[in-house]
């Protein structure tokens, strides 16, 4: 896992930002499938989809009924913009890798938690993520 930049900032053309979110979201009807090499193959997904759009995985914990995701993104990209990536992308992958994926309607429910952080809840945001695994 790759840790969030220890500068504060990133920057941009047009831009300086410190954009953090705090992510929790759950599989359809509270299946507890994100076990193994399901769990395996979802953190390898959540980091290409970080990779892919310049965005910084500071925590993440993957249960068995839902994944916690605190990560650094960008000023171009809304809340719900960003979260809708790392579901769709994530759905899809685990879908056609993992039959037994297809017993769910579909992945995850259409809900999710956002809280944003300062850099004074920061580490303590991270810690609690951490603590979850």
């Amino acid at each position: 896992m790759t840790p969030v930049n220890k500068e504060p900032y990133q920057r941009s053309c047009h831009a300086v930002h410190a954009v953090k979110y705090n992510f929790v979201w759950c599989l359809k009807r509270r299946a507890k499938v994100l076990k193994n090499e399901i769990a395996n193959r979802l953190e390898q997904v959540l980091f290409d989809v970080a990779d892919e759009h310049d965005w910084e995985i500071g925590s993440l914990a993957i249960r068995p009924d839902h994944v916690h995701l605190f990560v650094q993104a960008d000023t171009r990209h809304a809340p719900y913009q960003v979260i809708h990536r790392f579901k769709e992308k994530s759905a899809h992958v685990l879908r056609k890798e993992f039959d037994q994926l297809h017993r769910l309607p579909s992945l995850w429910t259409r809900s999710y938690f956002v809280s944003t952080t300062g850099k004074v809840s920061e580490e303590i945001v991270g810690r609690y993520i951490e603590d979850q695994s």
